[in-house]
Formats: C-alpha cells, sequence, structure tokens
C-alpha cells in the first residue's frame, strides 16, 4: 500500500479514528489504472474528483451532491469571458472602465476584493488576473457587467455554458460565488476544468503567484498556496463557512510511469467552521493527494 507521511494510508486513518480510507467510485476510471485510484488519500469529508489528461477520471470520492463552491466559481466567469473575448499571445485584450459600483465594493471587509478605483481603465487581462489571483469578489462582478451589461444575463451565460459542459448538478447565482447559493458537485467542477484548465491562457492566469492593480503598489498574492511545488501549475481557490475550503487545481505528475497534466477539485472541506479554516483542510488533503501520485 501507497505509504505517506511516515506510514501506510491505512495506519494513517486508524491514527485519526477511521475504520478505513473512503472508498473511491472508479466506475470510469480505465482499469490499468485502479491499484492506483485505490490507494490514493482520498479526503474521508466533502467530495473530490480526479481526471488525468491522456488517461480520463482517476476517480470520484464523496457523495456529488450539490454544495456551495464559493470562489471556484470564478473559474467559470473567466472561462465564459475568454469564452467571449479570447487573449492569446500574451494579448492584454481591451481596457475595461472600473465603475462605482466596483470601487464601493472594494471597501467591503465582509469579502475578498481588489483595491480599483471608478474611471481607472485596466485592461481584460489585468482584471482577470485580479479576479483569479487574490480572487475579488468586486473584479468578478465588474467583467460580469462589462460582458453581459448586467450580472443577470451574465449568470445566464455561466449556466447555459454549464449545460453545454454536462454540468447537470451545477446552478451558478452569482459571478463570485459569494451566494452559497452558487451550487455545484466535484465531478461537475472536474468538467468545467477539462476545458478551463487545459487552456493556455485561463491555465496561466491561475498560476501567477501574483499580481497588483497598476499604479499601485500593493502586491496582492495568489490565494493558493500550492502553486510552485509538486509540480501544481495552477487553481483556483474557494472558502467561506457554508462552502468550508474548496479547490480546484492542475499539477504535472508521474501517472503508472508517464507525465500527465492532472487535474482535481475539492469541495466542502470543513464546511460550517470558517473560511481560514476550511481552505487550510482543502490545501492539506490536495497537497496529499498530488504528492501521493508518483
Amino acid at each position: 500500500m501507497l505509504a505517506l507521511g511516515g506510514g501506510t494510508i491505512a495506519a494513517i486513518y486508524a491514527a485519526h479514528g477511521f475504520d478505513s480510507p473512503p472508498a473511491p467510485d472508479l466506475r470510469l476510471v480505465p482499469p490499468a489504472y485502479h491499484a492506483l485510484a485505490v490507494s490514493l488519500p482520498w479526503p474521508d469529508d466533502g467530495e473530490t474528483a480526479l481526471w488525468a489528461q491522456g488517461v480520463g477520471s482517476l476517480g470520484t470520492c464523496g457523495d456529488q451532491t450539490p454544495v456551495p463552491i464559493a470562489s471556484v466559481a470564478k473559474v467559470m466567469t473567466a472561462y465564459v469571458i475568454l469564452r467571449d473575448h479570447p487573449l492569446t499571445d500574451g494579448q492584454n485584450g481591451p481596457d475595461i472602465v472600473v465603475d462605482q459600483q466596483a470601487e464601493a465594493e472594494s471597501y467591503s471587509h465582509d469579502e475578498s476584493s481588489a483595491p480599483v478605483r471608478a474611471g481607472q481603465r485596466l485592461s481584460e487581462r489585468s482584471l482577470l488576473e485580479l479576479m483569479l489571483v487574490p480572487s475579488a469578489n468586486n473584479v468578478a462582478r465588474l467583467l460580469a457587467r462589462w460582458d453581459a451589461g448586467d450580472q443577470t444575463a451574465f449568470v445566464d451565460r455561466m449556466n447555459n455554458a454549464a449545460a453545454e459542459l454536462g454540468m447537470k448538478n451545477t446552478t451558478y447565482t452569482d459571478p463570485s460565488g459569494f451566494d452559497a447559493a452558487t451550487r455545484s458537485t466535484a465531478a461537475d467542477q472536474l468538467l468545467l476544468a477539462e476545458s478551463a484548465l487545459t487552456d493556455p491562457t485561463l491555465l496561466s492566469l491561475t498560476g501567477e503567484p501574483a499580481t497588483q492593480v497598476p499604479n499601485d503598489p500593493a502586491i496582492l498574492p495568489n490565494t493558493d498556496s500550492l502553486l510552485g511545488s509538486d509540480g501544481v501549475v495552477g487553481g483556483k481557490t474557494g472558502s467561506s463557512t457554508p462552502a468550508g475550503g474548496a479547490l480546484m487545481w492542475a499539477a504535472h505528475r508521474t501517472v503508472n510511469g508517464e507525465d500527465h497534466l492532472v487535474l482535481g477539485v475539492v469541495l466542502h472541506q470543513a464546511s460550517g467552521t470558517s473560511p481560514e479554516q476550511g481552505l487550510y483542510d482543502a490545501l492539506i488533503v490536495s497537497r496529499r493527494l498530488i504528492e501521493a501520485m508518483v
């Protein structure tokens, strides 16, 4: 059995009072990868889904019932924005004028935001970075209004895109994920990741270690502390009290002796506690899964 952190997975679970690791659903996993999937340290809480490029599903775990996903919703927001306004070859895209609503929301102490000011002209790329790296909710809403005219129309576009991707258990109610009624499953979010995080532009945006508002000295670090270690090249965090901790990630790992881009989604970790505890747990269980793929 796979060793992790100085002991077997079964021993680690026993030490924490669990009878055995949770059993993953392997119905879509190619038979040659069943042993790997069974040996992974699947989280005992929430729900998880894994996929490897060139392989397919590496299994799911948990109930796969819709749960709040917090800021992981911003991956769909970015996906729709880039579908409607593609960026290629390092383009910055059109300038977008910051409105008064985005500035007013930047002063909120209740949610993540970026210090943008009304009248600023910021490029599409800059705003996407501000939404995905420090996870600015006010910028997600600004981009939605720019793309569709208003947030309600943009949410319709998000849900239409989800339907096109086969995300049957997903409902978006806002572009930032701040609304707990924005719900999905790990399996559905993995369907999105297969399109979103295999796009070089979107993947590179999520993989930026930090960003800043132009002409503002404040450095805004990425909320994903896994970036740059263990082959992790991108992803998106999410955290709130109802959602717990959530993480969509992309990493280059060795799967059955070959390098693959592996995508993972972990949702609903330590829900009902604090956003900080939930995000900590989501990062920890994701790191264990990533480290085990060698």
